[in-house]
């Protein structure tokens, strides 16, 4: 910047009234204001900025005023500014009082030495006219964050000690049920109350789990899985609260920890909670009440401090009415209910899901990561998915490891549908059914309540029916003409009527 002593009077007062009419103008205008002197300290805020205060963590301006930026106003980057002497003119600011558009301009003394900053924030509520960048950025800087808390506290855990596998990164999507259902469980983390998780098989129940336990204030203690699907009746009560020596005949002399003890401090995931027996519930609800065990075999009580995380694919409020699950053990895990959406809720997110299990599948074969044609991709968007994304990746791995390229064609992926033995939408249709139904393809809207009631074989048939439908109506009702869209043959239309 050129030295206003060797500008001409006139220049120089235009100039000195043009940067007071500029920083009036900003202080008005703007949603806050602060200055920062040589040394990175708040020398000054303005009215505006005075209201985030409470927000940031401040009953009073002098807590603010006077102190390092660094330790006042989260992510700030006026060191940057201060160090470099530029400007960043606009920037995203994300912290304890929101997200924040904000310039920051380095101030300059006549020497043109950097003598301060000041900071503008130019929006406080930026979602109406940039909620795209928005959402992106929040959620890929959450992301990062649960990344890089993850990677901490893998430094604090002691070598062997079971840890989790995944965060919130590792839940892949940007579809409004997936951006929900992390918003819901990131809440979760920051709580201690046991979380229930709901969904089908193969939506990523355990993976939120993990990412539950890693982004909570006991990430640095263990996670301890249990699948009490997968364990004998007989054996469930040892495998929680463990047995003492001579417990039983064939009983390990030194005796051996359950579950409960080995989760002491961390959290203890329980999938499939629905299965488990009458008999040991009501010994898992008072572990849960009374916050100790008593191991088989022995009159000592241990206490325990230990997260629960319980998951299941059942309904477990008809299991209530029916008899077959507690109604006492399920208020107390249903404190924190997060219902996992299946895939056909959140069919946008399938072509990031396939890019992540295709890279997955490419490094643990060896194999270069497979490619879908344009027609491929919305084959599979278009398919019910029963078995939700663990079924997504059966059908890419089967198709990748089949190819004699890495590209996968449409017919390849109609062959492992058609040799899976389930109910799929053929490709023709599937087109037609995305024309057709436009926001459910795209994943804008999931089916209707009624249609979800339905078995999955009636909601393939009635989406079929309604391709069929459509296309008749597009040939004002010549069947020749609807079955030629469709890539049906006639005897096909035909029977597809008569079944209707």
């Amino acid at each position: 910047m050129e030295n206003l002593d060797s500008l001409p009077r006139d220049a120089q007062s235009i100039l000195e009234l043009a940067a007071r009419s500029m920083f009036d103008l900003f202080a008005n205008a703007s949603e806050g204001m602060m200055l920062v002197d040589r040394a990175a300290r708040v020398v000054w805020i303005n009215d505006q900025y005075r209201r985030f205060l409470p927000a940031l963590g401040f009953e009073r301006e002098e807590d603010f005023v006077g102190h390092p930026v660094s330790q006042v106003v989260q992510n700030t980057q006026m060191h940057q500014v201060l160090e470099s002497g530029k400007p960043i003119l606009i920037d995203l600011l994300t912290n304890r009082a929101g997200t924040f558009v904000v310039s920051r301009i380095p101030l300059r003394d006549a020497a043109g030495q950097v003598i301060g900053a000041l900071g503008i924030v130019l929006f406080d509520h930026p979602e109406t006219t940039l909620q795209p960048l928005i959402e992106k950025f929040s959620l890929l800087q959450r992301d990062l964050d649960d990344a890089r808390r993850e990677l901490a506290t893998q430094r604090l855990r002691q070598p062997g000690q079971r840890q989790s596998k995944y965060t919130f990164a590792s839940f892949i999507g940007m579809s409004t049920a997936a951006v929900e259902v992390k918003r819901q469980a990131r809440r979760a983390a920051q709580s201690s109350s046991p979380v229930l998780l709901l969904g089908e098989t193969g939506t990523g129940k355990e993976l939120l789990a993990h990412a539950i336990h890693a982004a909570s204030n006991r990430a640095a203690g263990p996670f301890i899985s249990v699948n009490i699907a997968a364990v004998p009746d007989t054996l469930l009560e040892a495998e929680f609260f463990g047995f003492a020596p001579g417990a039983f005949t064939g009983a390990d002399r030194k005796g051996r920890d359950g579950k409960f003890r080995l989760a002491h401090g961390g959290t203890l995931f329980l999938d499939e909670i629905g299965d488990m027996p009458l008999g040991l519930q009501s010994k898992l609800l008072r572990a849960l009440q009374e916050g100790e065990i008593e191991p088989l075999g022995s009159n000592k009580l241990i206490p325990i401090d230990v997260r629960v995380i319980a998951a299941t694919s059942r309904d477990l409020l008809r299991l209530v009415r029916e008899g077959g699950f507690r109604e006492d053990l399920f208020y107390r895990l249903n404190v924190l209910p997060i219902r996992v959406p299946p895939l056909r809720e959140r069919r946008a997110d399938i072509a990031a899901l396939l890019e992540a299990l295709g890279e997955d599948v490419a490094m643990r074969s060896g194999l270069p990561p497979p490619e879908l044609s344009s027609q491929a991709l919305a084959l599979l968007q278009a398919q019910p998915w029963r078995g939700n994304i663990r079924e997504l990746r059966n059908v890419l791995e089967q198709a990748a490891m089949r190819c004699d390229s890495t590209r996968i064609e449409v017919e390849q992926l109609e062959d492992v549908l058609r040799e899976s033995g389930v109910q799929w939408i053929e490709p023709a249709l599937a087109n037609v059914v995305a024309d057709a139904v436009p926001k459910l393809a795209s994943g804008e809207q999931s089916p209707d309540a009624d249609t979800l009631l339905l078995p999955l074989s009636q909601q393939v048939a009635a989406l079929e029916r309604r391709a069929i439908e459509a296309a008749l109506a597009a040939n004002k009702g010549n069947k020749v003409a609807a079955a030629k869209m469709l890539g049906i043959s006639r005897a096909t239309l035909y029977a597809r009527l008569e079944n209707a």
